[in-house]
């Protein structure tokens, strides 16, 4: 596989998991998946949360594609599984560190894409319907004017 095809692959993967969770987001976790996904929207004192098991479910096609991909000889499969887990990586830093600060790595940003993502996922958590966590976020958050965080 040639390096553009390797890299467009990544891209794909990365991009179409964003659209994945965002509709995985929208209708399973807040529809008939709301048991698992009800304690991420209340505040816990517990450093784990059911909600952590959406990890575990969304870790498994990237696993089986980098598996498999690997034992065909590095194809297509594993480097959609690893645009997967890259996806995974963003995500985790982004959503479980800098915006919910679970673990003490990131602790600001003056990025003003960074703060249009905190600011929706926030008003998400109040109630507001946004469903995205990457691009799949409404325009007004990137228009407003933004604060440090």
């Amino acid at each position: 596989m040639s390096v553009f095809w390797t890299i467009l692959t990544i891209v794909l993967a990365f991009l179409a998991t964003e659209i994945a969770g965002w509709f995985t987001h929208k209708y399973l976790m807040h529809g008939f998946l709301w048991v698992l996904h009800l304690d991420h929207h209340r505040p816990t004192k517990s450093s784990l949360e059911k909600n952590d098991l959406f990890a575990l479910i969304f870790t498994v096609p990237s696993v089986i594609l980098l598996v498999v991909g690997a034992q065909t000889g590095f194809d297509t499969k594993f480097w959609a599984g690893a645009g997967i887990a890259l996806y995974g990586l963003v995500y985790f830093m982004g959503h479980d560190v800098l915006i919910h600060r679970r673990l003490p790595l990131w602790k600001s940003t003056k990025s003003r894409y960074f703060q249009a993502v905190i600011r929706a996922h926030l008003d998400h958590h109040s109630g507001k319907k946004n469903y995205g966590f990457l691009f799949m976020i409404p325009w007004r958050y990137f228009r407003e004017k933004y604060s440090k965080t």
